[in-house]
């Protein structure tokens, strides 16, 4: 089977790309690296099993050669974290929704599966738990940044349905919680890997707000292997299914749990959002996802707590940092 997979050098398209190539799948990722890496798919690469294509998703003419040649497509490509939401607006935008409907059109056309990678975002402010997919949508204002990329993935969501309903196209969505593991950055404002790099180089931990605020973090082995699954599941197709964990940790205790698992003692700052963001920012107290749709779907669990989740952080920025544990 010949799989395209849009951001496919970003974190989690690449442990997508080596899962499929360990399928024996042959591979081919579209993604212009400005958040992606070639370190992560070198592998692959070097093997023969992956081709890379540097171009952006919003290249329709490219989108269609790619998906034409392809047996399944996996649409990562998206940015990535917080800060780049806040800074690169129309970019964040225009790649959401342009991107998307490039990949859903040219898919369309030959009837290709696609799944498409969506966000809790797309829930906004809602406060009661767990979140489930037939919730009704909190958005905030549109003065407020995270609320546009909210939005626009949840047109990205309206879109494969109406391509499902319309086209009879075979498309999933997948709604993501949190995910890390290895080849995470913090760059972009990935929680987990800005702590555990601050531990390792023994630097303060920066939280930004109360600490209080919490979320539930997902390995990205149980991602993928979710996303495969629900690829390989006509059943799936038209729904939308949320790809979470249910251990639910604060902020300030996940400071605490990486220092213990690091082996460190750093100290804990807390930073105003409005100093690390400006003033149009809004943060959510809880995202909590219920999975029993998925679980219903392919039999999903997770399987690697959040403590194995660190360690596995730690263990591969580690050697980037050259340094050895404590």
């Amino acid at each position: 089977m010949h799989v395209l997979i849009t951001g496919g050098a970003g974190f989690i398209g690449s442990h997508l790309l080596d899962r499929h190539v360990a399928a024996g799948d042959t591979v081919t990722v579209l993604d212009d690296l400005s958040t992606g890496h070639l370190r992560n798919i070198q592998g692959p690469l070097a093997s023969g099993a992956a081709d890379l294509v540097q171009g952006c998703v919003t290249d329709a003419p490219l989108v269609a050669r790619l998906v034409a040649r392809a047996d399944c497509v996996y649409h990562l490509a998206s940015a990535v974290g917080v800060q780049r939401v806040m800074t690169q607006r129309i970019r964040t935008l225009d790649v959401a929704v342009s991107g998307t409907h490039a990949v859903l059109d040219a898919a369309a056309r030959d009837g290709t599966p696609v799944l498409i990678a969506s966000t809790s975002e797309v829930y906004g402010k809602i406060t009661k738990m767990p979140l489930r997919e037939d919730n009704d949508p909190c958005i905030g204002p549109s003065e407020i940044d995270r609320w546009g990329y909210a939005c626009a993935k949840l047109v990205d969501e309206f879109m494969a349905i109406a391509y499902f309903k319309e086209r009879a196209l075979p498309v999933v969505v997948a709604r993501l919680f949190n995910t890390i593991g290895p080849r995470q950055i913090g760059q972009y404002g990935m929680v987990v890997p800005r702590f555990v790099e601050a531990a390792l180089a023994g630097r303060d931990i920066h939280i930004h707000g109360s600490g209080e605020q919490s979320r539930c973090f997902t390995h990205v082995h149980d991602v993928v292997r979710s996303l495969s699954a629900l690829m390989a599941t006509p059943a799936a197709y038209g729904a939308v299914f949320n790809i979470g964990s249910n251990e639910e940790i604060s902020i300030n205790a996940l400071a605490a749990l990486v220092n213990d698992v690091v082996g460190t003692q750093v100290s804990v700052q807390h930073i105003p959002h409005r100093d690390v963001f400006g003033d149009s920012f809004q943060d959510i107290e809880r995202r909590v996802p219920d999975c029993s749709r998925l679980t219903k779907m392919i039999g999903y669990a997770p399987s690697t707590p959040l403590r194995q989740s660190i360690a596995d952080v730690a263990a591969a920025m580690r050697p980037a940092l050259a340094l050895t544990p404590a």
